[in-house]
């Protein structure tokens, strides 16, 4: 499945959720998400942004370590319930990223939703060990969004040099 439409089906979710559990499983989904998108770009994307993409996979995973909703789940003795229905990653379903820009653009908003959304749950609890858990997941989802930010920049920067070569090459006229 497409990036963009595994992002969309991730904001669709995180927007559903209402309870702690969910919205740290969310935050889980999205930081495996960020790590696959990443993997997914080392291996297909232009060649001068796959340093910027494997330090984007490398965030989310440990996004996702911080977060550690399956140990959490499968300990069964935390106020969080148990797993979910589907407990498996979304992130699984990635097949491509067939348009990078508009995967990092849905990308860096989702994850700003995940930071939202942890904000409302760490405020809300009087479990310490569950606002920390929220704390560290803000922490992870912000570094993710500024490596998101950066691969944008790079490719800006890119698609820039593209045209102003293009220009030239036009100007330039017939050799």
């Amino acid at each position: 499945m497409d990036a963009v439409r595994l992002i969309g089906q991730s904001r669709h979710a995180l927007a559903r959720s209402r309870a702690a559990r969910d919205i740290l499983a969310e935050a889980w989904q999205a930081q495996a998400l960020t790590q696959a998108i990443g993997g997914q770009l080392v291996l297909t994307g232009p060649a001068e942004l796959r340093g910027e993409a494997r330090g984007l996979s490398e965030t989310g995973g440990r996004g996702c370590g911080v977060l550690d909703i399956p140990a959490l789940w499968a300990g069964g003795a935390d106020d969080l319930g148990g797993p979910p229905p589907d407990a498996r990653p979304r992130a699984a379903q990635l097949s491509q990223v067939a348009d990078a820009r508009a995967a990092l653009t849905g990308l860096g908003a989702l994850l700003g939703e995940v930071g939202i959304a942890l904000v409302g749950v760490a405020c809300a609890t009087d479990e310490e060990a569950l606002y920390w858990q929220c704390i560290e997941g803000i922490d992870a989802a912000d570094e993710s969004s500024d490596r998101v930010r950066g691969i944008l920049r790079r490719l800006t920067v890119r698609e820039q040099d593209r045209q102003r070569s293009a220009a030239r090459d036009s100007a330039a006229g017939p050799s």
